[in-house]
């Protein structure tokens, strides 16, 4: 069981907590922060998104008729992401999850640890974000 507090977590999180991600907070169970660091010319966004310990998000898509990925870069903290059907992954910084179009997942904190990621969004064609149905406690628990 890896614990790690506040104090220690601030030390790693290299880009910041940013603010509380009221926008997104219906689709996540716990508190998100959401810092927005940069946006290319092409589309390609890059934001550092923090996780208390136990907060996730819903499961989601991103949809995208050609490209519409998203990349998980892991920088602080320990994190969980699990597609459907498939076994959960344990996320450590330099950790990086390609997340590929029309893929069901959710990623989020461990229940003892912050964890932060750069999410990477790539632009694609016909994009859209389904939100699902929320990570129970019961699904949750069993993972970490």
């Amino acid at each position: 069981m890896i614990k790690m507090n506040k104090e220690e977590f601030d030390k790693l999180n290299v880009f910041g907590l940013g603010n509380p991600n009221d926008s997104y907070a219906e689709y996540f169970i716990g508190k998100s922060y959401l810092n927005p660091l940069a946006k290319t010319e092409n589309g390609i966004s890059f934001a550092n998104v923090t996780f208390e310990p136990g907060c996730r998000n819903n499961w989601h898509i991103h949809h995208a008729k050609s490209g519409g990925w998203q990349v998980l870069i892991c920088i602080a903290g320990t994190g969980l992401y699990q597609e459907s059907r498939k076994p959960v992954q344990k996320l450590h910084p330099g950790d990086i999850v390609v997340i590929p179009a029309n893929v069901k997942h959710f990623h989020g904190a461990t229940k003892n640890s912050w964890f932060s990621h750069i999410a990477v969004e790539v632009p694609g064609e016909d994009t859209s974000n389904e939100w699902l149905e929320p990570v129970t406690d019961e699904e949750y628990n069993k993972l970490d």
